[in-house]
C-alpha cells in the first residue's frame, strides 16, 4: 500500500532537490548512490530515480535482485529530509523521454548547491553522466520517513490513501 505524503514535502522532492538512492543485498549488506536525477508524480506516488549504472553497478545489481530500496530526498540548505521506501521496484534504460527531467533535475540543483556556496562546475561534476548510461527505477513509496536532523528524525510520516 502507498504511504500517503504531505503536499509541502512532495513539492519539495518535485522541485529536484539531492537523492540518494540505497539497497541491500541478500546478505544485507549495504549499497548506496548519488542519483542523478528524479521525477516525482501522481501526488508523490509515482517516484522515478535516474542512477548511472557504471557509478551504481552494486546497487542496480541489489535493486534488481531485492526489489528493496530506500530513497532519500533533502534540500541542501536546511538539511530537509524525508525517506521513502518500498518492496519493489521498475527498471528500465533511461530514453530521449527522459532527457528534459533529467536537464530540469541539474538545473534546480545546481540552484540548490549555489545555496551553500559552490558554483554550477561543482554540480555538473558530481552529476555528470551519459544519457545511455542512465537507468530509471520507478517505485510507489510503501513507507515515509521524517530525515530531517532533529527530535522527529525516523518518525514515521503520513499513512495510506
Amino acid at each position: 500500500m502507498a504511504a500517503l505524503l504531505p503536499p509541502d514535502l512532495v513539492a519539495m522532492m518535485a522541485r529536484g532537490v539531492s537523492v540518494i538512492v540505497g539497497s541491500r543485498d541478500a546478505r544485507l549488506r549495504p549499497s548506496i548512490m548519488r542519483a542523478v536525477g528524479s521525477r516525482v508524480e501522481a501526488g508523490g506516488q509515482d517516484i522515478t530515480v535516474y542512477l548511472a549504472r557504471r557509478q551504481s553497478r552494486q546497487l542496480v545489481q541489489d535493486l534488481a535482485a531485492t526489489g528493496q530500496v530506500a530513497v532519500v530526498f533533502s534540500e541542501p540548505s536546511t538539511h530537509r529530509s524525508v525517506q521513502l521506501k518500498a518492496s519493489r521496484v521498475d527498471m528500465r534504460p533511461a530514453g530521449p523521454e527522459d532527457e528534459a527531467v533529467l536537464a530540469a533535475y541539474l538545473r534546480s540543483m545546481e540552484h540548490e548547491i549555489q545555496q551553500v556556496g559552490f558554483g554550477p562546475p561543482v554540480t555538473r561534476a558530481m552529476l555528470a553522466h551519459r544519457l545511455d548510461d542512465v537507468i530509471a527505477v520507478r517505485f510507489t513509496p510503501e513507507q515515509a520517513f521524517e530525515q530531517t536532523p532533529g527530535p522527529r528524525a525516523g518518525a514515521a510520516l503520513g499513512g495510506t490513501p
